[in-house]
């Protein structure tokens, strides 16, 4: 079959033939759906050194964001009818510590001797006409769309579970939150945002049709700027946002969200450009909060597919057949994107 594959680091992937996979004990073969391209696996080939922080070992093939039909079980694995859709939980841990017992496999506590860190993170993803998952990491899409819902798994699930945790922050009128970053995990989480509080969503980014599709779906939205922050506590009416996601991580919107706080509000920083930031007791506001999450939970995944299904979160997508998939990343690399490219091997 073929298949797109990272195969050394500061290189750019290749499409070659591999072998089509076999289900081992507990696994499902999935016939791949569709496969999103996102930043992270630019970040895998592009930017990690070996050795380095979030360095994943090559050689793998890519393809972090999966949806499929099931083709085939490995031993011991029953209740799937072949031909139905899911949607694949990335993460893999151990299975065994407390973490991954509560579904929460990004926060393994074993991760450091764990083979790899999911699918299509040391582990064969979705970038291919077929690949395995665990039985276990399975979440069913019923009747929608798989190949528009295959980037939910990581663009929906991302945002979602930092929006979860910060729900009591947006608890009760007159609040606000602020999004920072408009790709594929910010569109999405301004949808979020909309759908499951009444808080006011102040949307921030550099490009201005990506502002223009978050204020279609609700947001007020702020351009960049010297007076950035002091626009967007206008908007609060001078108190600051309730809760702040930075989708890009860099040490600029880093700052532009922290500044941008209410007293006791939460800042989460999603992103993973690297940049820091210097705290102070002076300049944070009073139990304001600075945290980062990644990724989330199997059960927040279900929790997602379930929105998706009920039409409150719409990814948009560019589909590429496999052999053009080499071009997507091109595109996704050079910021030419203006949507979640999605990867789809079997032209469905």
């Amino acid at each position: 079959m073929k298949a797109i594959v990272f195969e050394d680091f500061k290189t750019f992937p290749t499409l070659k033939d591999v072998e089509k996979p076999t289900p081992g004990p507990g696994e499902v073969l999935l016939k791949v759906a569709g496969a999103g391209a996102c930043h992270s696996d630019v970040a895998v080939y592009n930017e990690f050194e070996e050795g380095g922080p979030g360095a994943v070992p090559p050689p793998f093939i890519l393809g972090h964001e999966n949806s499929g039909w099931v083709e085939d079980l490995g031993p011991g694995v029953s209740g799937f009818n072949k031909g139905d859709a899911y949607l694949v939980y990335g993460p893999i841990g151990c299975g065994r510590c407390r973490a991954c017992s509560r579904g929460q496999d990004t926060y393994c506590e074993n991760a450091a001797t764990n083979p790899y860190l999911g699918v299509g993170l040391g582990r064969d993803g979705g970038m291919a006409e077929y690949v395995t998952v665990p039985a276990r990491n399975l979440v069913p899409l019923g009747d929608a769309d798989p190949v528009a819902a295959a980037p939910l798994s990581d663009a929906g699930l991302t945002p979602y579970h930092a929006i979860k945790h910060s729900l009591p922050n947006l608890a009760g009128g007159g609040r606000y939150a602020l999004v920072i970053g408009l790709g594929g995990l910010g569109q999405i989480g301004v949808q979020i945002l909309k759908a499951l509080t009444g808080a006011t969503v102040i949307a921030t980014d550099m490009k201005p049709e990506a502002m223009e599709k978050a204020q279609a779906a609700g947001a007020i939205t702020v351009g960049g700027g010297d007076d950035q922050v002091e626009r967007i506590r206008e908007i609060t009416g001078g108190k600051g946002v309730d809760a702040a996601f930075d989708f890009v991580g860099a040490a600029s919107t880093v700052k532009v969200a922290a500044q941008s706080m209410a007293r006791m509000g939460r800042c989460t920083i999603v992103g993973i450009a690297g940049g820091a930031y210097e705290w102070s007791f002076f300049t944070n506001p009073y139990e304001a909060t600075l945290t980062n999450t990644y990724w989330g939970t199997i059960e927040d995944l279900h929790e997602v597919v379930d929105m998706y299904r009920a039409g409150q979160i719409k990814p948009e997508i560019e589909r590429y057949s496999l052999d053009d998939g080499l071009e997507a990343y091109r595109k996704l690399q050079a910021g030419e994107l203006s949507g979640r490219a999605v990867v789809v091997p079997h032209g469905n």
